[in-house]
């Protein structure tokens, strides 16, 4: 427990230091291209990478599974055993490098493609220097945005074969490999090949950039769409769109004029041309897959480009590109279904505005039975999520209308769920929602200020997609955002990132970390009422001490008694951490005085755990194991209860012995922080000693 917890607090350093920006990348999997290249050239071997191997678990889990049809006679090849030339890039990267082999990732082949046309973004993501002449290793790296930080992913070049051409991403000319190994590198980002089926391209757009994306269904399209669009290929946002699949059946299905329905294909361009008298708004489309293009009005050899002035019309068709093709801006709303738009810097999100944009992350986590409330319709754990306050400032420069209003935009997140596919499972069902928060304390909110108050704005809907997002506009004032799965109990790790317009400031909701004790009374003999006594002195024996094994025998017998508890019985450990917080004299044993001390608090725990055990179950919940430690005196935060639960709870339910437990074993650590600190600043320092005696013995 205490390594996991060290690891934490050490990487939360690290970041604080600046690892994972986009100039200290992360290691992924600890590999450093630098030294792993050196080592080969000093061996003269070729790098083989042991974390993600030449053989089929690399490839995936279920159609590309070992020993399936798909995956019979695969060979791992490198390129300078593919061809006689390899290159890494010739003449700078173009979207003909990128062609779709037997994996249904054109989603990523879309965002690649994107890619393309920026080539400061393409560099941050492909590192310059690398090729198959200059001190050739068979190593090489690329970098992604995952999460919040940046990592470097290192692999060896050996690409899956069949039948002599290669299986996944390869270039039209067949001797340019800097896509199929930048593919490879982010497989093994998400666990597999496989793993990539299915997406959508802002995932890819994201990852390349660190930017935020934005969604819109075309058939619901904002009037100035046409200027969002404008302003985004203006600012080098990088855009996609698809066309919605009615059944299964749909898939990849090529309507009659020759569009790919399910398939994500990218935007590249917006213009007006004079048509007959008149303006006509056109836009460009490309199909990462190449071949299939659109043959309706404007498409390359439609009759109405015989209308436009043949300058013009000879500048927007010779800079095309196989697969490219333009078409006119109504028909591309009846056509596709949705666009999609990942704005690369904050600033892009404002259409009009040249300021930046501030920016917070914050990461956080759901958890079975500590953070995981499930959305407001589960109003008894709803509280428990994550909670951020966010205070708008300023209101924005150009309000759409009268009222003063702020501009921001929420991005939630969830992290490594491809990763996960592989044993079942998938993205969760996530949205968020944002509470007015005026005037109330900077506290984790609990369960019933949610049910005085309804949501102010919130994400559109809770859906099953890696993230949900909104841009949003409200008065200025303090807000309360809270992100959550659609079902409680559902775990996973989360990236909540804030953009707003104006001056703002942010905050996670938590708890202080407290511990309010009751004044306790000195006891002496004369305060022992006879009862007691006798009691004591038939349970302790000739010693007149209580020692561990005792104490369970007596607590076990009194637990016994009480139908209304449900308990499997004090374990030794919660014994010994008992006699540990009441033993004044260090000898392991409890007096006459001490013993009656401990039995008045867990008569006082007691009393707290059937007031807490709201449903006289004869156990509790973890999210009423919350409330019962704040009446206990406890206040802890988010990651606090984390532990505690994962500690003390079995499937989310604690027993009584176990409550008892997690109270001992908390006020005897902060009875010896207490101790410990003892200027009273909220901070100790200890000795090698002194740490193993506390974590030890507490």
């Amino acid at each position: 427990m205490f390594g996991g917890v060290s690891g934490r607090i050490q990487k939360d350093r690290q970041r604080a230091g600046g690892l994972g920006s986009v100039q200290q990348a992360v290691l992924y999997l600890n590999q450093d291209f630098q030294a792993l290249k050196e080592d080969c050239q000093q061996n003269g071997s070729l790098f083989q990478d042991p974390m993600f191997p030449a053989e089929p678990a690399s490839l995936g889990f279920k159609e590309l599974g070992p020993f399936t049809a798909k995956t019979r006679g695969v060979e791992w090849k490198r390129p300078t055993e593919l061809t006689e030339n390899p290159q890494f890039i010739v003449g700078g990267a173009t979207r003909t490098d990128i062609c779709q082999g037997a994996l249904g990732d054109c989603w990523l082949l879309a965002a690649i493609g994107s890619l393309t046309l920026n080539e400061r973004l393409l560099h941050r993501v492909v590192p310059h220097g690398q090729n198959f002449d200059h001190e050739y290793a068979g190593i090489f790296h690329f970098q992604f945005w995952q999460f919040g930080e940046w990592v470097d992913v290192v692999i060896d070049d050996r690409l899956p074969v069949k039948d002599g051409e290669l299986m996944f991403v390869h270039s039209a000319e067949g001797s340019e490999f800097w896509s199929a190994l930048l593919e490879k590198a982010y497989a093994k980002l998400n666990g597999s090949y496989e793993a990539l089926s299915g997406g959508s391209t802002t995932e890819g757009f994201e990852d390349f950039t660190g930017g935020v994306s934005e969604m819109y269904e075309l058939k619901k399209a904002p009037r100035d769409l046409h200027r969002i669009i404008s302003k985004a290929l203006e600012r080098e946002s990088l855009l996609g769109c698809s066309i919605d699949i009615t059944s299964s059946l749909d898939m990849e299905a090529v309507t009659f004029k020759k569009l790919v329905k399910g398939h994500a294909y990218s935007v590249t361009g917006l213009r007006q041309v004079d048509y007959r008298g008149r303006r006509e708004r056109l836009i460009r489309i490309r199909n990462p897959w190449g071949q299939v293009e659109w043959t309706g009005a404007w498409s390359d050899s439609s009759s109405e480009w015989s209308s436009v002035d043949s300058a013009e019309k000879d500048e927007l068709l010779c800079k095309m590109e196989d697969g490219e093709f333009w078409m006119s801006f109504q028909e591309f709303l009846r056509q596709f279904s949705r666009l999609e738009i990942c704005n690369l810097t904050p600033d892009a999100l404002s259409q009009d505005s040249t300021r930046f944009w501030t920016t917070t992350m914050f990461e956080g986590g759901w958890r079975r039975g500590s953070t995981a409330g499930g959305c407001r319709n589960h109003a008894n754990t709803f509280w428990i999520n994550p909670q951020y306050k966010i205070s708008l400032l300023e209101e924005d420069d150009d309000p759409e209308d009268d009222e003063a209003s702020c501009s921001f935009l929420v991005a939630l997140m969830q992290k490594d769920r491809r990763r996960f596919r592989r044993h079942g499972q998938d993205v969760h069902t996530i949205g968020f929602a944002v509470y007015e928060h005026r005037g109330c304390p900077s506290v984790h909110m609990k369960k019933d200020f949610f049910l005085r108050h309804s949501s102010c704005a919130r994400s559109e809907t809770f859906i099953n997609l890696r993230e949900v997002s909104a841009r949003l506009r409200l008065p200025p004032g303090e807000y309360l955002i809270v992100p959550s799965t659609f079902e409680p109990s559902k775990e996973a790790d989360f990236v909540l990132r804030v953009f707003t317009e104006k001056q703002s400031e942010t905050e996670e909701m938590d708890d202080d970390v407290v511990a309010n004790f009751e004044e306790e009374k000195e006891i002496s003999a004369d305060d022992v009422d006879d009862s007691f006594r006798s009691m004591f002195a038939q349970l302790s024996g000739d010693d007149m001490e209580i020692s561990v094994r005792e104490l369970r025998t007596i607590l076990n017998r009194v637990v016994s008694k009480h139908r209304d508890l449900q308990t499997d019985g004090f374990s030794m450990e919660s014994c010994r951490a008992m006699v540990g917080l009441m033993d004044k004299d260090g000898s392991a044993r409890l007096g006459l005085l001490e013993f009656q001390v401990l039995w008045n608090k867990i008569r006082k725990w007691l009393g707290i755990f059937r007031e807490f055990d709201l449903d006289k179950s004869g156990c509790m919940s973890s999210y009423e194991m919350r409330l019962a430690l704040e009446n206990g005196g406890f206040k802890l935060n988010n990651k606090l209860y984390q532990m505690l639960v994962a500690r003390y709870a079995d499937n989310e339910i604690i027993d009584f012995d176990n409550f008892t437990c997690c109270l001992v074993k908390l006020e005897a650590m902060f009875k010896a922080f207490k101790e410990l600190d003892r200027d009273g600043t909220g901070s100790a320092e200890l000795n090698i000693s002194e740490w193993l005696y506390v974590t030890m013995c507490g």
